[in-house]
């Protein structure tokens, strides 16, 4: 199916916005990696909320680009080992 539907970006909503609320960010206080997992995190927070905004304004293809660059950001953050995820390999997408 070639269509965004209203469904499709509920679900990929969803499932972004249970990744942010999972995460938890592993690096030591004030180590550099630290300052990446927050970046990671915020750049994360940042797509999702453009993705929301897309989404209330009917702009489904912004929304769906957006939302899947937030979720990438949190897959990445995860599978390098600044996010702990509880080894979730349901919401993201881990080495092992």
């Amino acid at each position: 199916m070639n269509v965004i539907t209203d469904e499709k970006i509920i679900k990929y909503l969803d499932i972004t916005k249970r990744a942010l609320d999972k995460i938890k960010i592993a690096a030591p206080e004030k180590s550099f990696a630290r300052r990446m997992a927050e970046d990671f995190e915020n750049m994360a927070r940042s797509y999702y909320s453009d993705a929301v905004h897309f989404k209330e304004t009917g702009d489904y293809v912004n929304a769906f680009a957006s939302v899947n660059y937030a979720h990438g950001w949190l897959d990445c953050g995860a599978r390098i080992g600044l996010f702990d995820v509880e080894g979730d390999t349901v919401l993201f997408t881990l080495y092992e």
